[in-house]
Parts: structure tokens; sequence; C-alpha cells
């Protein structure tokens, strides 16, 4: 009889790789060791990461488990990505004080960008578009307040959520360091349009602050939206001389307000809403509204583009028309007449008709219109005007100022002298 081939006995090997002999309570007898699935031996830690990764490419909010079935890889995957969110846990701060760093540099290119010239102003309406557009979509995906962490979870989401924040973060901060320059020209800094100015820099300052920046305008739409209701407004009231030159600065000062309340209206209130006519005249009530805010505010909020580039006080003036001599402080008995040439830059066009306003001790004295002077530099408009002898007070010394204003009042700048005894 032939014989049964006996199969080769089995070879050692880990006896990890097989399940333990119960006994007949269920539990391994007395002296076999106790085998567990490869994600048991982690830490807390290494569990979370785990978990954490497991979720990506799931739907947000969808919490999963860590997996039982993972290979040496995931789990040296896992350790790699718990080190690195170690990092960043430990270093965080630090990192974005580094990125807070970055935003000033970069807010500091944007300003020497926008100073080689009034042409670039145009480039601000692709970033007007752009911001609205990012801020729109984001609040409407992500929400805001509490509701808006339940909504980034796992890691798309949270992808992202950093990627529209950053772009926004740029946005702002393109925008408002590219402000600062022109406004910085524009204001007056004894006067109350240095306010405004005060504000524009203010809000560039925080934008590069990150905390600031996370959790109160990327966290809150109403703060964001009012934010950028400012941007606008301070933008549309740069960008539309350079569309529209020639424009009356008032004219531009109400189209801005209108197109800013418009933009802040849609960000708010759904397009078909507009249709019925409640929304309909609540929308009309807000531009009207904002356009008499903006009249009223007028002479807080600097004329930009125009700008004075050069001024200069004198007691007689030259065949030429030139001032004999600029002075800054002059005795009284040097005053018969005074004469003021101004050197107005206006890149948006002379779509104002501009005034010459002399000033003592803060008095007006004389207002009136002012002559244009002969070779004025490109791009500028040189103004003169003459205090008369009749319009000196008797008592003249003090301080004296000139300021150009706009048919509107709005002050463009002013030229200081002091009269001593």
């Amino acid at each position: 009889m032939a014989e049964t081939p006996h199969e080769p006995p089995p070879q050692p090997s880990d006896r990890s790789q097989f399940p333990p002999t119960l006994g007949p309570t269920g539990t391994p007898p007395t002296g076999t060791p106790i085998v567990t699935a490869p994600t048991e031996s982690l830490s807390p830690e290494l569990q979370v990461a785990a978990a954490e990764l497991a979720q990506v490419g799931e739907e947000a909010g969808v919490p999963a488990d860590v997996p039982k079935d993972m290979s040496v890889g995931d789990i040296a995957t896992v350790k790699r990505f718990a080190k690195i969110r170690s990092f960043f846990a430990k270093h965080g701060h630090l990192l974005w004080w580094l990125h807070s760093a970055y935003a000033m540099t970069f807010g500091a290119f944007v300003m020497m960008y926008a100073a080689e010239g009034y042409d670039r102003a145009r480039w601000m309406v692709v970033l007007l578009c752009a911001g609205w557009l990012v801020i729109v979509m984001f609040f409407r995906h992500f929400g805001q307040g509490r509701g808006q962490k339940d909504r980034v979870t796992d890691a798309k989401s949270k992808l992202r959520f950093y990627v529209m924040t950053t772009a926004l973060k740029n946005l702002y901060q393109s925008m408002l360091f590219f402000l600062v320059p022109f406004y910085w020209k524009a204001a007056t800094l004894d006067a109350d349009n240095r306010f405004f100015l005060y504000l524009l820099g203010l809000l560039a300052l925080l934008s590069t602050v990150d905390v600031v920046f996370d959790q109160v305008l990327m966290r809150y739409k109403a703060p964001a939206s009012v934010v950028y209701l400012f941007i606008l407004f301070a933008c549309l009231n740069l960008v539309l001389p350079a569309i529209f030159p020639d424009t009356r600065t008032l004219i531009t000062l109400l189209a801005a307000a209108a197109l800013a309340t418009l933009v802040f209206f849609t960000m708010h209130v759904p397009f078909k809403n507009l249709l019925r006519p409640a929304w309909f005249l609540a929308l009309l009530a807000s531009v009207g509204a904002a356009m008499f805010v903006a009249y009223a505010g007028r002479r807080g909020i600097p004329p930009v583009p125009m700008y004075i580039s050069d001024g200069a006080v004198g007691p007689t003036l030259l065949p030429d028309g030139r001032l004999s001599m600029h002075v800054s402080a002059l005795h009284e008995s040097l005053i018969q007449e005074m004469h003021a040439l101004t050197d107005v830059v206006t890149p948006g066009g002379r779509g104002d008709n501009l005034l010459h306003v002399w000033r003592h001790r803060g008095l007006e004295v004389q207002r009136g219109a002012s002559e244009p002077a002969v070779d004025p530099p490109p791009g500028s408009v040189r103004l003169r005007s003459t205090l008369r002898s009749f319009h000196i007070p008797s008592d003249r010394t003090g301080p004296w100022s000139i300021d150009v204003v706009t048919e509107d009042d709005q002050l463009v700048g002013r030229v200081e002298f002091e009269v001593i005894k």
C-alpha cells in the first residue's frame, strides 16, 4: 500500500501573525502572548493623528475612527504627521509673527508700487471685484461664528478655508497699503481729514496681524463686510477719477458712497430679494443715506488724488509772476500785501475750481478764486492769490495759513507762515 505523503511541518514564524488559542472561558490560556491590533499600540496623540488622516476625503462633520488595518507604512506616515502637528502646536505663535512680518514687507512693496504713479490705480478695480467675490463665497460656504467651526473639520475643508482666508488677507492688505500713499499726500495733518488717513493706516496695520484677521474678520461677516465697505469707498474715491477724468470731487465722493453701499447691500441680501418692493425701497433708502453722510462729512475726507506738491508765500512778486522770496516767518513791518503760490497735482484732471482761503489764527480773513500762474510743473496747476492790505488785520502777528480748497470746501492742502514782532 502506498504511503500517504506527509505534509511538511509548519515553519516557525512570528506568533503575532496568528490569533492565540482561546481557552474554555474565551480567554487565552496561561502563557499565551496577547496579540493586539497595530493601532492599539499607538499613543493617544498618534491615534488622534491617525483619525485625522483617515478623515481625508470624507465629508465635513463626519467623524472618523482610527483604522484597524493599518500597515507598518501607514503607522510611519501617522508618526510623521504627528511630528509636524506637534511642531506647529509648539511653534505656531512664532510662525504667526513670522507671517505678520512677511505681510508688513509685502505691504511696503505695495506702497512702493503705488507711489510710482497714479496710472496704477486702475488695477484697484480688479482687486475690488476679487475682494467682493471672495468675501461673498467665503461666508456663504463656511458661515460665521460657531457654525464656521462645524463646517471646517476634515482636511479638505481646512485646506479650502486656508486658501480662501489667505487670498482674502492678501486682497485686503493689497488694497489698504495701495491706498495709504495717495491719502498720505492728500491729507492735511493738522486738519480734520487726517483722521481718515489714521483709520486707513490702522486698518492696514491690523490686516497684517493674523490673530485679529483670523479671529474677527474671518470669523464674523459683519466686521468683515464693514471693513470692506470702508476700503471700497476709499478705493472708489481714488479709482473713479482715473476712469472718468475731470470729474468734480464731490460727484466722485457721492458716487463712491452710492456704489459702496450697493455692493455692501448685495453682500447681505440675495439678488432675488431686490425684486420685492420692500427690499428695493430699503436699498434706495440705504444709498440715499450713504450719500447724505458722505456729503455731510466731505470736509473729513481727503480729495484724492489731488494734493499740493509745493507752496510758498512772499511779500513781493517778480515781473514774471514768481515770488521774489519764499518765507516761513517775517516781521510785521514787511507786510503790506502778501502773495501765495501753490502747485496742485491733478492726476485725475481739472474737474474742480480751486480757491485760496487766507486764515489768521484759524479765522478766515479772505476767500476767493485763485488765478492760474505761468510755468506749472508737468501734471500740475499753479495757483496764485494776493492778500490785499485792507484785508490785513491791525494785529497781524501770529500763525497764518493759506488753504487750497475745492468749491465744495474739501481741503486739498495748506501752506503756513508766521508773522513776528
